[in-house]
C-alpha cells in the first residue's frame, strides 16, 4: 500500500517495457505509414492502405479530400525527419487543421495497432489470471504495490495516495490494474473495475486512445487493442497537442495541485522533453519532495541536464532529494517497493 502522497510521472519508456513503441519509435512507423507515394506499388505496406483506407472516410468531416490529408502526411513525414516525437511535429504545424488531423489520426491508428500485438492481451489465457504473464514488468509491480497490506474492507483505500500522469496514448495502466485488484481481494472483474473507474486518480496530458469500455465517463471508448473501431473519427478527438492541453487553465491547475501535494514525485522511463516538463511545474515546490527518476540507457552528461532541470524547475535545494537511476521501470518497482510503500 502506497502510505504517503506519491505522483507517477509515465514516460514512453515505461510503455516500451511492455512492447508498446516509445516517441522515436512511434514518430518512425507513422512517418513510414505515411509514404504514400508507394501505394499501388509492391512496396506498399499494409500499414499505408489503412492509413489511406482511413482517410477516404476521414476527409469529409475536417472539409478536405483524401489527397489533400495526404499531402499533410506527407508534411509530417517530412518533419519527422529532425524532429524527436509526433507530439513536437504537430506542436509545430498547430496551425495546420490538415496536419494535426492526420497526425492525430495515425497516433490512434498506431497505439491501437500497439495495444493489439502487445504481450498485455485484452483476456488472460487462463481465466482468473492477469492478461500478461510474468511479474517481471513494472504493471505487476505497480499492481502488487497498490494492494499489499490493504485490508479487504478497505479496498476502496488502495487509490487514495496516488496520482499518475501519464504522457503516454496507451491505457495499459488502467487495463491491467484491475485484474491484479480482482486476483488480490478476491472480488469479480466487474467489481475491481467499477473500484479502478472510481478511484484511479490517472491523467493523460496528451490524451489517449479513448476510454476503455467499462471507463466512466461519455469520451469515445474503444476495447484495448481493437485494430479497426468503428468510432475512429471520433477517437481522433481524444487526442491534444501541448497548447491545446495547456489552455485548459482549471485542469493544468489540478494537475500542478497533485504534484504539489505530493511528498514523492517518480519518474518512470520519462525522457524530460522540455515540452512536457512545462505541464508539470510552472513554480517551485516549496515541500520539499523526494524526486527520483528511473530512466534507462540515459548518458551522463542527459542525466545531468535532467539533474539542473529538476532542481531549478522544482526549487529543491538539497541535492540528496532527487535522484535519476540508470534502470529499467520494473527494476525500479521492484528495487524500491519499500521507499515507494513507506
Amino acid at each position: 500500500m502506497i502510505r504517503t502522497k506519491t505522483t507517477l510521472v509515465v514516460g514512453s519508456g515505461a510503455s516500451a517495457e511492455i512492447e508498446i513503441p516509445e516517441s522515436r519509435e512511434l514518430l518512425n512507423k507513422i512517418a513510414q505509414g505515411f509514404d504514400f507515394a508507394r501505394l499501388g506499388s509492391e512496396l506498399q505496406t499494409r500499414d499505408m492502405q489503412m492509413l489511406a483506407k482511413h482517410f477516404d472516410k476521414f476527409a469529409r468531416r475536417v472539409g478536405a479530400t483524401p489527397e489533400k490529408l495526404m499531402e499533410a502526411g506527407g508534411t509530417i513525414r517530412a518533419s519527422a525527419r529532425v524532429g524527436n516525437s509526433i507530439d513536437s511535429i504537430l506542436e509545430q504545424h498547430n496551425s495546420d487543421p490538415l496536419v494535426m488531423a492526420a497526425g492525430k489520426l495515425a497516433i490512434i491508428f498506431y497505439t491501437l495497432q500497439a495495444e493489439a500485438r502487445s504481450p498485455l492481451l485484452l483476456e488472460p489465457r487462463v481465466a482468473g489470471d492477469l492478461p500478461m504473464r510474468g511479474t517481471e514488468n513494472w504493471l505487476f509491480q505497480l499492481g502488487r504495490l497498490i494492494t499489499s497490506g490493504v485490508p479487504r474492507n478497505k479496498v476502496e483505500k488502495c487509490f487514495d495516495n496516488l496520482a499518475i500522469i501519464n504522457f503516454n496514448y496507451d491505457r495499459s495502466i488502467q487495463h491491467y490494474l484491475p485484474f491484479v485488484v480482482a486476483m488480490a481481494f478476491g472480488m469479480t472483474l466487474n467489481e475491481a473495475r467499477e473500484l479502478v473507474g472510481a478511484k484511479l486518480n490517472i491523467v493523460h496530458p496528451y490524451g489517449n486512445a479513448g476510454r476503455l469500455p467499462w471507463e466512466p465517463g461519455e469520451a469515445p471508448d474503444v476495447d484495448w487493442g481493437n485494430e479497426e473501431p468503428w468510432n475512429l473519427q471520433n477517437l481522433v478527438k481524444e487526442v491534444k497537442t501541448a497548447s491545446e492541453a495547456l489552455r485548459n487553465r482549471q485542469w493544468v491547475t489540478g494537475l500542478h495541485g497533485a504534484l504539489a501535494g505530493s511528498k514523492k514525485i517518480v519518474f518512470l522511463g520519462y525522457d524530460f522533453d522540455p515540452q512536457t516538463i512545462d505541464f508539470l511545474f510552472d513554480y517551485s515546490l516549496s515541500h520539499d519532495p523526494d524526486v527520483i527518476a528511473a530512466v534507462q540507457g540515459m548518458n551522463n552528461p542527459t542525466q545531468t541536464a535532467a539533474f539542473r532541470m529538476l532542481k531549478r524547475r522544482t526549487g529543491i535545494e538539497d541535492d540528496t532529494l532527487i535522484s535519476i537511476l540508470d534502470t529499467r521501470c520494473f527494476q525500479f518497482m521492484r528495487d524500491y517497493a519499500l521507499f515507494l510503500e513507506s
